[in-house]
């Protein structure tokens, strides 16, 4: 079967591959459509600390099941979870298997799904009636969904967000769905337009407008309740300590490539309470597919770029040399 396949930083290419064995109860599935994202794009530039190489990359995945399997028949549409746990570690332990110790993502530890044909467990299966499109936003959405929960975000809320990418348009979704008042702030004018399709409140460009004033303006002088970093600057990341409101909630989600200094004082003087958020849960996968079944969310808008799977490697390579021309490009697989 055909598969691209990252050799090494800004190489990709198409290859042939042996197709997957079915084993331990797995599901054999036709991709049928991969969404590239930020973690992709930073291990095509040799930027991602965890992926090993060679390897094929795609996790944003919708699929078809090509071999039925218990309550899944065959061509059944599905997203999915793209992540592991060992049920050994603290995190599993407390019922938190997202932020597994020891988890392998597709495409960055092990074998992602820019490839004919993926093997996975019925488990991390999610079906739903919803078009190849919407499939693979499941699961960058539910990435900001579950930062939302970690916030423990109300309607009573001010949320701001840094970030309109894929990840920053669930939290914004989700931040909306809860109905809580959203700023969503970024450079780029497009975004910020998405991030209004998708249920932002208010909207800052940060490259002409003081971010601290905005905010005061729009918080009555108290700043945010809750500040979502779906980044992964240190400049980013000092302003949501610096920027939300005392006794708020800091998440974050982007991490940083450098060293972040610290005003220290804040997180006491606040009384903050800081957050990271990783991946996401089961609940966040069905609340997300919720959303999309409503067509509550700019589908359309968030998708600049279908490229058929030969494609791929000048995808990445023209993403990679002009990164703010593109918003979500998607591979057709099938």
């Amino acid at each position: 079967m055909k598969a691209i396949i990252l050799q090494k930083p800004g190489q990709a290419s198409i290859a042939t591959i042996p197709e997957p064995v079915v084993t331990n109860g797995g599901v054999l599935l036709k991709v049928q459509m991969v969404g590239l994202c930020g973690s992709d794009l930073n291990s095509f530039r040799g930027l991602n600390p965890l992926v090993s190489f060679p390897r094929i990359l795609g996790h944003e995945v919708c699929a078809t099941v090509a071999s039925g399997h218990g309550s899944l028949p065959e061509g059944t549409n599905v997203a999915l979870s793209p992540y592991t746990s060992c049920g050994k570690c603290a995190s599993c332990r407390r019922g938190r298997p997202n932020a597994c110790q020891f988890n392998e993502t597709l495409g960055v530890q092990r074998d992602g799904a820019l490839a004919e044909y993926i093997v996975m467990p019925p488990e991390k299966l999610y079906p739903a009636k919803l078009s190849s499109q919407e499939l693979c936003l499941v699961e960058p959405l539910t990435v900001g969904f579950h930062a939302v929960a970690r916030g423990r975000v109300a309607a009573t809320d001010t949320v701001a967000i840094f970030g309109c990418g894929g990840v920053g348009l669930g939290a914004i979704a989700a931040s909306h769905a809860q109905g809580a008042c959203t700023i969503c702030i970024d450079v780029d004018d497009e975004k910020l337009e998405l991030a209004r399709a998708a249920g932002s409140t208010h909207t800052i460009n940060s490259l002409r407008e003081s971010l601290h004033d905005r905010l005061l303006e729009l918080t009555n002088g108290r700043g945010p309740d809750v500040f979502i970093e779906a980044v992964g600057t240190p400049a980013t990341f000092r302003a949501a300590v610096e920027e939300v409101a005392f006794t708020g909630r800091v998440v974050y989600i982007g991490y940083a490539k450098e060293p972040v200094s610290y005003e220290t004082r804040l997180f006491v003087q606040k009384e903050l309470d800081i957050f990271g958020s990783r991946n996401a849960q089961p609940e966040d996968f069905q609340a997300v597919i919720k959303l999309l079944e409503a067509r509550s969310f700019p589908v359309d808008k968030a998708v600049s770029m279908i490229v058929p799977l030969e494609e791929a490697p000048n995808a990445l390579r023209s993403w990679s040399e002009n990164p703010s021309s593109f918003k979500k490009i998607m591979v057709s697989v099938g």
